[in-house]
């Protein structure tokens, strides 16, 4: 994250395991059929047509849907931005 403005960076990486199931061949074709794992980042979500094939998650699931809110408001924080100054 850069601040333009201060010129001053922030970085950081989260990291999440995502444990899955095993599905049959059957329903690895059906879900292919679907067509959702073409349209979507990994192939997976965790709340679409693959949610009842993953066992858990550990760690942010945000990171797993894209954007990890809390690590967000940490790099903000650390560039003195507090993440409800966004919300105006």
């Amino acid at each position: 994250m850069y601040d333009t403005a201060a010129k001053r960076y922030e970085s950081a990486t989260a990291s999440t395991v995502v444990r899955f199931g095993e599905p049959t061949d059957e329903e690895v074709a059906a879900y292919v059929a679907s067509g959702e794992p073409l349209h979507v980042a990994g192939a997976f979500t965790l709340d679409g047509r693959s949610a009842p094939f993953i066992d858990g998650i550990d760690g942010d699931p945000g990171n797993v849907i894209g954007l990890s809110l809390p690590l967000l408001r940490r790099l903000l924080r650390k560039l003195d931005v507090e993440i409800t100054d966004l919300w105006t």
